[in-house]
């Protein structure tokens, strides 16, 4: 009986505990990402298999930035064009947010989990959106990375 208690307690810790965002690991967000899936908040998935577009991100020190939607190319460029999103990062009560804003709207996402490979962020919905950084696109097979 004490083994199943200290189980149960020691998944309550694990389950409870949530990445802490700090200042300095800002950084990571910059570069490109590729959305994995999604999860509504009914637990449902969505998957992404290819993606025609990613996330860049740019944000500088004073967690200021952009995100714009790039067009991966086969010879591992990115097609971009003019419009991008004025991204600011906020952190407020132990919870990290980026807050988006265009001409035309504003809105923020939580930052749930943000690693050198990875980030999860929800929005005001409850959708979850899990990216992974993009890596370069070589469908030629010939072994050789592309820049």
């Amino acid at each position: 009986m004490k083994n199943l208690v200290n189980i149960v307690l020691l998944s309550i810790l694990l389950v409870s505990c949530k990445q802490q965002i700090q200042p300095s690991d800002v950084v990571k967000i910059n570069g490109y990402w590729e959305i994995e899936k999604v999860v509504f908040d009914q637990g449902k998935e969505k998957e992404y298999g290819v993606n025609q577009n990613f996330d860049y991100f740019q944000i500088d020190t004073n967690n200021k930035g952009i995100r714009k939607k790039v067009a991966p190319q086969l010879d591992g460029t990115f097609l971009v064009n003019d419009a991008y999103e004025n991204v600011t990062v906020r952190f407020q009560d132990d919870k990290t947010f980026l807050d988006y804003s265009t001409p035309y709207m504003k809105y923020s996402e939580e930052i749930i989990e943000l690693t050198a490979e990875e980030l999860v962020v929800t929005n005001a919905q409850k959708k979850e959106y899990h990216y992974k950084k993009a890596t370069a696109i070589n469908l030629l097979g010939d072994g050789k990375k592309t820049k």
